[in-house]
């Protein structure tokens, strides 16, 4: 299950970044050689960043390849590892559900709700929102996968 998704989600990845590149070589061709510049390609690079950024962080996710900050002492960790590991992962967990998920689907609520669309390509907001839970989702589930994964690990 966790390849299929790694894969799928690598995929849309790369698809958005390379429409994001599209976006900002047509931008530069038509501003500077077609001298008319596009109007919509500014939203569509913006858009497809805050996708790529998100989605990227859930991918990094669940490749292990997050960032982490060193506040206690690495003897110190090497002596609890699990317990630090499984305080990482839970904390993670919590937070992706908590406020990426929840608060991103309130998030997206309130956008169609109020009707909220971009000012060039006049689409409801709450689509390009909706990366805010599907990227928790993700976070969470490969946390969750992880914590689960190593203590399995840990017993055997």
């Amino acid at each position: 299950m966790r390849a299929k998704i790694d894969n799928i989600l690598e995929k849309l990845v790369l698809f958005i970044l390379a429409l994001m590149l599209l976006s900002v070589v047509w931008q530069v061709f038509s501003r500077f050689i077609l001298r008319n510049p596009s109007t919509i390609t500014d939203e569509i690079s913006s858009f497809s960043l805050i996708w790529l950024g998100l989605l990227g962080a859930a991918y990094a996710t669940g490749k292990h390849l997050h960032l982490a900050i060193d506040l206690i002492p690495e003897k110190v960790v090497e002596r609890k590892q699990n317990l630090f590991d499984a305080i990482v992962y839970l904390s993670t967990f919590v937070f992706a559900f908590t406020v990426m998920v929840i608060g991103g689907v309130r998030l997206c609520q309130l956008s169609f709700q109020f009707g909220q669309t971009s000012a060039t390509l006049e689409i409801p907001l709450g689509f390009i929102y909706l990366v805010v839970p599907i990227s928790g989702i993700l976070i969470s589930y490969y946390s969750l996968d992880t914590f689960i994964n190593k203590r399995k690990l840990n017993k055997a």
